[in-house]
């Protein structure tokens, strides 16, 4: 049922007739304030100065930030790694490979998202082979049974969808080819090198099960992943963040929602990929201030300059709890209006979820407790 929302547009005081753009000359710092994340009604505040001015934030609400790239353990069983963030709609965690698996995986909790932060190799399972490199999404549907076979080192973000799936966005007006293609969704082949890795059945194989959290052994005395062939309409899918085209206008700084990739039922998943910047001379050319009020924010930080954040390296996630306002660093600040080179260049995995994170154990033991005070603008400075 659509909802009948009660709000109808007014304006009080000194205010832009359009949203991120054209900001009154002495109130610079736009503050959007919103339902549904950026899909409900919204209204956008004016300041003299910037919303994450504090000088002190004390309390569970503050914003995080975690260096997964500490959590050095490599394992043989992805259910091994260490939970980063979670509640009962999703499970964050990074693992870490560096050698063949010698058993199998099976999520029987829900669909199960591998980003491949970094490494290269094969992935094995029910449907075939799939090599994978750096920046690819691979959605597992629940259930599906694999391996990793890394060639280089591997670290792999794992999101699972708990008890449900992803599916792609509606994306409306633009149609479905837009910011990408479903053509270029790879899928796993029945090739020769599936049909090798069969021969290999000189030891029992192990398949780890999840399920409801905990983990069964299931023993072969052959290797079970012994398909031949298979046909339908539900396979894993492999996708590279190269082949995305973010949607992007000249004009108006879009908001993260148009940047949507997979959807789950309580959550979303977003890239950020290589775009130009705005060319309008009165258009924000930065993230804009905003509360999260529905959502708790995720940012996974891959490749590139992570042009809205300062000290944040690739492998680092960044998690700001809903309540409270946030946006860019003072050093991207300096860049609000006018951009010293013509695109972003930073490719970042967001996961918005509608309902709230608890911090896993991994998480916690790499975080950066200085990150509440990245915003003051001494550190800017520095």
């Amino acid at each position: 049922m659509a909802r009948k929302w009660i709000y109808t547009s007014r304006s009080e005081g000194e205010a832009s007739r359009q949203a991120h753009a054209d900001l009154p000359e002495h109130a610079p710092y736009e503050r959007e304030m919103s339902k549904e994340g950026f899909f409900g009604p919204a209204a956008f505040l004016h300041h003299k100065r910037p919303p994450t001015g504090w000088v002190k934030f004390e309390g569970p609400l503050q914003p995080r930030a975690f260096d997964l790239t500490k959590l050095n353990r490599p394992d043989d069983v992805p259910w091994s790694s260490p939970s980063v963030l979670f509640n009962n709609s999703c499970d964050v965690r990074l693992w870490k490979l560096d050698k063949p698996m010698t058993g199998l995986a099976r999520n029987g909790d829900g669909d199960q998202l591998l980003f491949i932060h970094t490494g290269k190799g094969s992935l094995f399972c029910d449907f075939g082979h799939l090599p994978y490199e750096a920046g690819d999404y691979i959605i597992l549907p629940r259930a599906t049974m694999w391996r990793l076979v890394p060639t280089e080192a591997t670290s792999v973000l794992m999101v699972e969808a708990t008890n449900t799936h992803y599916t792609l966005p509606d994306r409306g007006l633009l149609g479905p080819h837009a910011i990408f293609d479903p053509a270029v969704l790879d899928v796993p082949a029945m090739d020769e090198a599936y049909f090798a890795q069969q021969a290999d059945e000189d030891h029992e194989w192990v398949v780890h099960v999840k399920k409801r959290g905990q983990v069964s052994r299931i023993t072969y005395p052959y290797n079970p992943l012994d398909a031949v062939g298979w046909h339908g309409e539900l396979y894993p899918v492999r996708l590279n963040v190269r082949d995305i085209r973010p949607l992007m206008s000249h004009r108006y700084h879009v908001p993260p929602s148009a940047h949507t990739t997979f959807l789950s039922d309580r959550f979303v998943i977003c890239t950020f990929a290589p775009r130009p910047f705005e060319t309008d001379p009165g258009a924000l050319k930065v993230p804009f201030f905003h509360n999260n009020n529905d959502y708790d924010e995720v940012l996974f930080y891959h490749a590139g300059d992570f042009f809205s954040r300062d000290g944040i390296d690739a492998g680092m996630m960044t998690f700001h709890p809903a309540g409270f306002t946030h946006g860019p660093h003072p050093k991207a600040l300096a860049n609000m209006f006018t951009q010293k080179k013509p695109a972003t260049d930073e490719y970042a995995v967001m996961i918005d979820t509608r309902d709230p994170l608890d911090v896993g154990e991994g998480a916690a033991s790499v975080e950066n407790l200085d990150y509440v005070h990245s915003w003051k603008p001494k550190q800017a400075a520095e």
